[in-house]
Formats: structure tokens, sequence, C-alpha cells
């Protein structure tokens, strides 16, 4: 009796896969549905799809709320998106990261005997692109005002109940925060005592923010009654953000804390709508952004995996492991090397790294044992071209010799693995008429510099720069250039309708993750519950695109459910293993279920992502 009641108990929580239940039962809705980082932020799309709004409203809204949270982000940090739009039956793609200031250049970083800019403060931060995106966004595909997508953060701002594990974040990185004036001031109410952070569950207020935030509002507001319409009188908040007093106060308290910022840096960005990357994988035509971030990386990946019948080797048996876990490792290493800002000289080699000539090559390099010393392949001959970078590709395995000091096993306190995974939030919207978006945002995390007295907290993301051509020649710091980010969302179409819409937290294993999570879906038949909780695998085989940019050749993790049988085949093939119970993400997704005209949604168990639906 016991064992019938624990079944029905397991089988209520989720739906059994792959002999196994989820912990999370999936969402399901016909009207919207939104999934995002945290309960509260999923809460304020719900309430902006309440008030009307189209899906893009919904993701603007609950990205407003993610950067109030200091949901591994904040206002200062950047935006990347694709979008939907059902009228032209078209993918957008939305670059909204911010570029590397006047002054950064290698050799200011090199005379402070620095080998890439640091991970921290106010010479870590990217010009800010966050609120430039959602105002783009808004503007050009929502339907609402600012103001009413907004409301539901600036609430926030004004005072919420701060969550444990932001609550402990600050805390622990307090040294960090004690050296910037502006953010102690904001992160750190109970200076002097034992815990100088918030407290679980204590209202955390952001006056500076707030005010911040009514500036947008009011800027917006005096455009409407000044004759403006709604896109108009959003561009104009745009405006007072990026040349009015908020850019100004941004670029003194930048200044003032050692940053390099101009007027002129903020002036001059813009935000980007471009054409997504993509390619078909059996059938299914799947987008990827430009290849400043690592999206296309996926796209390699699944080129090279369509040269083989990963169903029959079977989900997560040797076989299929090895298989995945080399295709990810040739891509990789092309990222490495040839990916950076395309809007710069050298461009990079994109078409012939996307073709599927070159990636039968690549497959063609798949061993049967692992091979912890693949690199970047050659691209060019694959769309008629000479490489004029081959004299770099052997002094690139030195240049990357010589950052790794560290040995290919991992340990649970390793700063590597800290850094390689380190996080952000994901965004995942769909409405009745059609629009899908799907957002990684980033930067600002804690310990963030706050910008003077906005509230605003500034971005890490100048760290994902090199210094050495000989390390990758398209991603050297440059001003006014974008790093090459880990950054990366996912959309799919089948038969020309959405057909998956997906992304996920992390560093440099979101791909790893995704291309995962996709397979699941497509060879494997999983839900998409099932899917976002299924057990990944991650390869540091590619250098890290944070702190040290370390690599770990040969090391793998694997979930604690592989068997005993499976690890030891993959031992003797020279994989260095480590086991965690939770390896899924954390993963947020929407299927699309055209039969009954629904919206399935997953969002993995691995940390507090969820979402709401009707």
């Amino acid at each position: 009796m016991r064992k019938l009641i624990l079944l029905i108990t397991l089988t209520l929580s989720g739906t059994l896969a792959m002999g196994q239940t989820t912990q999370k039962p999936p969402l399901h809705g016909k009207h919207w549905m939104a999934i995002t980082g945290k309960p509260l932020a999923a809460t304020a799309g719900s309430m902006i799809f309440n008030k009307g709004g189209n899906a893009v409203d919904a993701a603007c809204g609950i990205l407003a709320a993610n950067c109030t949270m200091w949901d591994v982000l904040s206002w200062g940090g950047e935006t990347q998106a694709l979008i939907y739009n059902p009228k032209t039956k078209k993918v957008i793609a939305i670059n909204a990261m911010g570029v590397a200031p006047t002054g950064a250049t290698p050799e200011f970083f090199k005379e402070k005997d620095m080998a890439y800019p640091p991970e921290f403060g106010p010479l870590a931060a990217t010009t800010p692109g966050t609120p430039g995106g959602l105002m783009t966004m808004l503007a050009e595909y929502g339907t609402l005002s600012l103001a009413e997508v907004l409301a539901p953060a600036m609430e926030m701002a004004k005072g919420y109940p701060i969550e444990a594990q932001t609550a402990t974040i600050i805390e622990n990185q307090k040294h960090h925060i004690k050296e910037w004036p502006y953010s102690k001031k904001v992160f750190l109410p109970h200076l002097g005592e034992e815990r100088e952070a918030p407290y679980p569950g204590e209202v955390f207020v952001q006056a500076d923010l707030f005010q911040t935030l009514k500036k947008l509002v009011d800027a917006e507001k005096e455009a409407l009654t000044q004759g403006k319409n709604r896109k108009e009188a959003i561009y104009a908040a745009y405006a007072r953000f990026y040349t009015g007093d908020i850019a100004e106060e941004i670029v003194r308290g930048t200044r003032e804390q050692g940053g390099l910022f101009t007027m002129e840096d903020l002036a001059k960005w813009k935000v980007k709508i471009e054409e997504p990357l993509q390619v078909n994988y059996r059938g299914i035509d799947v987008y990827k952004l430009q290849e400043w971030t690592q999206g296309p990386a996926m796209l390699q990946s699944l080129n090279i995996l369509e040269n083989f019948d990963l169903k029959s080797m079977g989900y997560n048996s040797a076989n299929y492991i090895h298989t995945v876990y080399q295709a990810m490792n040739l891509a990789f290493a092309d990222r490495d090397f040839y990916y950076g800002d395309p809007a710069f000289e050298p461009k990079s080699p994109m078409k012939g790294l996307l073709s599927k000539e070159y990636a039968r090559e690549r497959a063609k390099l798949i061993k049967p044992i692992n091979d912890p010393e693949i690199g970047p392949g050659d691209p060019y001959p694959f769309q008629g071209e000479k490489n004029p970078f081959l004299h770099l590709l052997e002094k690139q395995n030195e240049a990357i010799a010589y950052n790794n000091h560290g040995t290919a096993i991992l340990g649970p306190d390793d700063p590597f693995l800290e850094s390689f995974l380190a996080g952000t939030t994901s965004i995942q919207t769909a409405d009745a008429e059609g629009w899908v978006v799907s957002v990684t945002p980033s930067g600002g995390w804690v310990p963030a510099t706050i910008a003077g007295n906005t509230g605003v907290g500034l971005s890490q993301r100048m760290q994902s720069f090199v210094l050495d051509e000989k390390l990758n020649p398209f991603n050297v710091l440059e001003p006014g250039k974008r790093p090459r980010v880990t950054l990366t969302p996912s959309m799919a179409l089948k038969d020309g309708k959405p057909y998956f819409s997906f992304a996920v937290q992390a560093g440099d294993t979101q791909d790893q993750n995704l291309l995962q999570m996709f397979l699941n879906v497509v060879e494997f038949d999983m839900t998409v519950q099932e899917a976002a909780e299924a057990a990944n695998f991650n390869s540091y085989q590619m250098q890290s695109s944070f702190g040290a940019h370390e690599s770990k050749p040969g090391a793998i993790t694997l979930n604690t459910q592989i068997p005993s049988w499976t690890r030891g085949d993959l031992k003797k093939r020279g994989y260095k293993m480590d086991f965690l119970e939770k390896t899924s993400g954390p993963l947020n997704a929407i299927w699309f279920d055209w039969k009954h005209g629904t919206f399935w949604g997953g969002s993995s168990n691995h940390g507090e992502d969820y979402g709401i639906a009707w």
C-alpha cells in the first residue's frame, strides 16, 4: 500500500519521462504565457498581459522587474532577444549589448598588468544596453505605454520583500560592494552591523532607481502632451536616458569611481535590430543571434550532429554523451577563435562556419576516444576564401595554454567553475496573437558598481574581450566595440510556425544546455517540462568567457543519475568526471501545440525559475 501511495504521489508531481518523474508540472495556457527567473517577475508579466498587452509588452515588464530585483542583472546591463512577429512571420533579433567606452584599449589594461579587463568594478563596464533594448522593443513591437510597462518595476523600486537568494549574495559580496560608495548606499542598509545586507523578506527600497524610472515615464508623458504618438513618446524617454540628465549622472558617477564613460559614448550607442542567424536541423529552422554572441556555436553543433543517428544511440548513453560532447567542443573551439562583433573588421567567416559542408568535415574529426586538444578549424575555403589568420592558429593554442594553470579535475569550490557558470536570467513570453519573445538579459549582477545617484548597476561584460589577437583576432578590445558574449536566446520554427522558444541562465554552458534541451524534444520526444529537467552534461574544454579565461580540457560534469556502466565507458575514453545532482539549467521554454492551439511551458528544477499562464 505504501508503494502504491508513493507511486501515485510521484506521478501527480509531474509526468513520467525516460523512467523518471518531473519535480515541477508543465504549464498550460491558451491566451498567454510568461516564464522567467523570479516568480515575482513572472507575476509582473501577468499584470502586463492582464492590461491587454502582447507578449512583447509582457517581456519588457518582466525585464524591468528582473532588473529591479537584481536577478543576476541590473538596469545598466545588456539585453539580447529574438522576437517572432506573426504579422511578417519572421524572427527578429534585438542587439542591445553595450560597447567598450572611450579609452578602453588593450594597452590601457596591459599597462595595469591585466591579462584581461577586470571581473568587477567600473572598468568592467560596457555602456548600458538594457534600457535602450527594452524601450526599442516596446516602441517597435509592443502596444502599451512605457508608464504601463514600468509600473510593476516602479512599485518594486519603492520597496519589495527581497528574496533569500539575492539577500545572501549581497551579504557574501559586501567586501566588494564597500569599494563603491553608491553601491554601499543601496545594498547595505545595515552598514556597521553584523549582517549589513537586507534580511530575507525585508522590504528592500531603491529610492534612486525609482527616481530614474520616474524620469523616463515623465519624459514619455511630456512628449505625449506635446502631441507625440506612442512610439515617439517612448523614444523621448530613450533620449533622456542616453543624452539627458540621466546620462549626465551615469557618466559623472561612473567617472568619479574610476570608469571611462563619456557623454558621447552613451549618445552614439544605438540598439540594433538585426537579422538572426539560422540553420535547419532535420526540418526545423533554429534561430540564434549573430556572432557577437556564442549562439552560432549551437547552430554549428547541430550541423555536426546531423551527421549522426543520435536517436539510435539512446538518451545519455556513453556513445550519445561522447558524440555530443565532441561536437560541442569542435563548435566552441571555432567560437573561441572566430567570433566577434560583426560591425568591426575583421568580420567573422560565418558563411563557412555555418555551412553543412564544413560541419561534415568537422564531424570526421570525432574519434572513438576523447580529444582534449581539438582546436578551431578553417572555415574560409567553405566560403571561397583564403584564411588570413592561419599563422595565428598555432599561437592561439600557446596563448590558451598560458592561461591554464589548474588541473582538469573540478572541485565544488573551484573558482573556475563559479565563473564558467556565471548566471544571468531568461524570459519567455507568448500570446494568442502569435507574438513570441525569447530574451537572455544580463549584466550588472551583484556585486555591481552603481552609477552615481541613478540606482543603475553597471555591466561587467568588458571581461569577455581579449587583449591578445592570438586568442581571437575578431574579439580584441576596441572602443565602441561589443564584446563576444555568452548570452544566447533561442527560437525554432517548424513548417513556418513557432515550434519551440527557449533560453537558459548560465555562462559558457548556455548553448550546451540549450543544445541538449532541443535534442531532448526533437530526438527523444520529451515534453517541454521533461526536457527542462532532464540530466544534461557540461564540457569545460572551451575557454571561459569570464575571470581568468581558463579551460579544463577533458573535464565533464555528469548527472549523478548516470549509471556506473556509462561512467566506466566514458572513463575508458579519457574523460575526467565529476557529478552533480542537478545539471539541467536553469532552462525556460515554451513549446507550441498547434494541434490543440495551446502553449506548453517548461522550467527546470535547477533554480527559482518558473512561470504563469492563462
